[in-house]
């Protein structure tokens, strides 16, 4: 420990004699440091893009959805006993189509939605808060993306022409099935693609023009905070009531494919920012062999005074260590005070269009820290301990002999 004290701030300070190795130590120390600040920053922007997805997606997607194989329809009876056999859960019927809206601009396509807008109202946070303040969404009126109506100049109480997808044959050929709409109001849910994309009306609306009973559903929207629990007891619970006419399926088999590929693409920018540190840890090992090769005599003197090889070894694995452990903790320091700063000063501004916000999202998780910590000092202690076992193996007598 006391050769170790007495070798570090001499072998650390600069030398004039030997500047470059100087250099080499700090370029390695900054490298460090840099890497580690860049890779916090990054899995921190990574989380954060990727909670603030999830977030967004649930806005106007519930997290579970029961559906029908096949072309088959969903019976109010089944609302009726999932509400019964799972009372603490939301759940909230639907019908869906897809319509052509013509407005003074164009035409334009939508996917619209029967809802019961009471039930719907609680699965769905941002339909709630256009529905504040009405009394409710008369048959064929329909609430539109606020996004929608200021590009295409929508106004409330406007009357819009709808054109259906279902066609109904006639004897000469098929039409589209036409119908006014009433707009009664707009939601914001801050993503272009659902503002533009999605309107809402009554269940009866859609059942109207589909020709179809009002008690049947193409699908039933469930909101729950624990999906991944409750979509196995009602998975069983269709199974062994229904057999094979229904299923539940989770937000993760809609949108799997994108979180995948976003986790694929966090796991990869970690592995190539990890080789940042790498690159820069292969400067202790070249500094530390550059101090071991000028100080060959001085390591010398050192065996012949009575000190051990594992005492040398020992004084420059703590010099190496010394350079990188230290450029981890700043590079840690660094990150925390640039995350900071992003945060208060919003210094880099996100598309709100796309990402639903426009300041820039960070989280860094506990894990991310603790693999970014683990796998930095492991990359330290590597590159400190080859120079450390060189040093201890300086021949005594050769160098004492011939220098």
């Amino acid at each position: 420990m006391k050769l170790t004290s007495f070798l570090l701030p001499k072998y650390l300070k600069f030398d004039k004699t030997q500047p470059f190795i100087f250099i080499t130590t700090l370029l390695a120390f900054l490298g460090i440091s840099i890497g580690v600040m860049v890779l916090c920053v990054a899995m921190a922007i990574m989380n954060g893009i990727n909670k603030e997805f999830k977030e967004k997606i649930f806005v106007m997607n519930s997290p579970l959805n029961v559906k029908a194989y096949g072309k088959n329809a969903i019976p109010k009876d089944l609302l009726y006993e999932l509400q019964i056999n799972f009372p603490t859960l939301s759940f909230s019927p639907y019908l869906q189509s897809h319509a052509i809206i013509k407005t003074r601009f164009g035409i334009y396509p939508v996917a619209i939605f029967g809802v019961d807008f009471e039930l719907e109202a609680h699965n769905n946070p941002i339909l709630a808060k256009a529905l504040e303040g009405k009394k409710g969404v008369q048959e064929f009126g329909v609430i539109m993306g606020e996004d929608f109506a200021k590009s295409y100049g929508v106004l409330e109480g406007e009357k819009l022409t709808f054109f259906f997808t279902e066609f109904s044959p006639n004897a000469i050929s098929f039409t589209p099935t036409m119908k006014r709409f009433d707009v009664a109001g707009f939601f914001h849910s801050g993503i272009r693609g659902y503002d533009r994309g999605y309107s809402y009306t009554t269940l009866s609306s859609i059942a109207k023009l589909r020709n179809i009973d009002e008690k049947h559903y193409d699908g039933i929207h469930i909101n729950t905070p624990n999906p991944m629990e409750d979509y196995k007891a009602i998975s069983s619970f269709l199974e062994k009531r229904f057999k094979d006419r229904f299923f539940v399926e989770g937000w993760w088999h809609q949108n799997g494919n994108l979180f995948s590929a976003m986790e694929l693409e966090k796991r990869a920018l970690f592995i190539v920012l990890l080789l940042i540190i790498l690159m820069a840890s292969l400067n202790i090992i070249s500094s530390l062999l550059m101090v071991i090769m000028n100080r060959r005599k001085e390591i010398a003197l050192l065996l012949s005074m009575g000190a051990s090889k594992r005492e040398i070894q020992r004084a420059f694995f703590s010099i190496g260590c010394f350079i990188g452990l230290g450029g981890v903790g700043i590079g840690l320091l660094l990150s925390f005070g640039v995350m900071s700063f992003l945060d208060h000063f919003p210094i880099i501004s996100l598309p709100a269009d796309v990402y639903g916000t426009t300041k820039l999202p960070l989280d860094l998780s506990l894990l991310d820290l603790s693999l970014i910590i683990l796998g930095s000092i492991l990359i330290v202690l590597l590159s400190a301990y080859y120079p450390a076992r060189k040093a201890s193996q300086i021949n005594l007598l050769e160098v004492l002999r011939n220098e």
